[in-house]
């Protein structure tokens, strides 16, 4: 690495955007651990053998008998050609629900670390990659030296755990091998079991680590310095269709706590129909009603729906209405001005209460 790049990497102190992150993302720069994705693929593997390799076996030996069985009988190439075709498809049968589960299983792995993916830029060309030079720096990498040494320990396991799991056998092995061939497969199977088992068990905390150690890499990665954050600030700022996103999600925010400020509000003020003004007033507590929520027609009927279930008493006046909607915003105290016609409402809604 040269100086100016390990000068880089110390600047880039920072964790990344959201806006970095996404952008990797849509170049298929995501954390993805593969021993994550084969040890779920060995797992779904194991069980499909399980539970539904006897019953494949039989079948098969079903079919293979009836096939021998009756080997003699075949008729011309043309009856040959149809009785290997069904015995084929027959064959197909059997293989193909397993085979679909592995399929399955395959993409589902993927899709459970990182979600849906579909990136473009990870399968485009690259001419650097053609290049010797960044292959033979690509062999000898951090990253190569420590998926080598990651498979080597990956095997050593393996054969460790595999050597403990049938140790046990090895006295009975020629006891084993003598056994009628229904007894046998059952006594495979339930080898095949234990050892999966134990092999799943361990390679479980190799693809946990892996997969941390993948997602802390990736995030390592990704860090920029103060600089680029800044640079990254302004073209965001700059971009309208950013700028306007981001105006309505703050739109969105705001509405919403609006709208969880209806069902403590004393009133609502209604057009009826194009504007809503929920008023908040505690004789106690307040110098004047404050509006906590308002709006213009969709929204106007939200807080109309809100307010009838949570029985806020709706009153219609809609020059009221109408007024406050355009004299007053969230949060503020109503105007002076307006106290005459907001008291009768307010009182009206007090003797309504006292009644109920």
């Amino acid at each position: 690495m040269s100086e100016g790049d390990e000068q880089d990497d110390s600047q880039r102190t920072e964790d990344p955007t959201p806006k970095k992150l996404e952008e990797a993302r849509k170049r298929g720069q995501v954390p993805m651990s593969k021993e994550v994705n084969t040890w779920f693929l060995m797992l779904i593997g194991t069980i499909v053998i399980v539970a539904m390799g006897p019953g494949m076996m039989r079948d098969l030996t079903v079919i293979m008998r009836d096939f021998l069985d009756h080997f003699g009988e075949l008729p011309g190439l043309t009856g040959l050609g149809k009785i290997l075709w069904r015995l084929f498809s027959e064959v197909l049968g059997i293989l193909f629900p397993p085979m679909a589960i592995l399929v399955i299983a395959a993409a589902a792995a993927p899709f459970a670390q990182v979600g849906p993916l579909y990136s473009i830029e990870s399968i485009k060309p690259k001419l650097d990659k053609l290049s010797p030079v960044a292959g033979f720096d690509r062999l000898f990498s951090k990253r190569s030296l420590f998926e080598f040494i990651k498979g080597l320990i990956k095997v050593a396991i393996i054969g460790f755990v595999s050597y403990k799991v049938l140790q046990p056998y090895f006295v009975h092995l020629d006891q084993i091998v003598v056994m009628p061939v229904p007894e046998l497969l059952k006594e495979m199977l339930a080898i095949f079991s234990r050892l999966m088992t134990a092999i799943l068990t361990v390679l479980l905390l190799l693809a946990g680590g892996d997969l941390v150690f993948q997602r802390y890499t990736h995030m390592q990665q990704m860090r920029m310095s103060r600089q680029e954050i800044k640079d990254e600030y302004k073209q965001t700022e700059g971009d309208p269709h950013i700028k306007s996103k981001l105006r309505q999600l703050r739109m969105e925010k705001s509405r919403k706590r609006m709208m969880q400020n209806v069902p403590d509000s004393t009133v609502v003020v209604t057009n009826p129909t194009h504007f809503a003004v929920a008023l908040k007033y505690d004789p106690e507590a307040m110098d004047a009603p404050i509006c906590v929520a308002k709006g213009q027609d969709l929204v106007a009927l939200r807080i109309r729906q809100i307010a009838e279930e949570n029985d806020v008493v709706i009153v219609e006046n809609p020059p009221l209405a109408r007024t406050l909607f355009k004299a007053i915003e969230i949060d503020e105290a109503i105007p002076p001005e307006h106290y005459k016609a907001v008291a009768e409402v307010i009182s009206y809604v007090f003797r309504l209460k006292k009644k109920l």
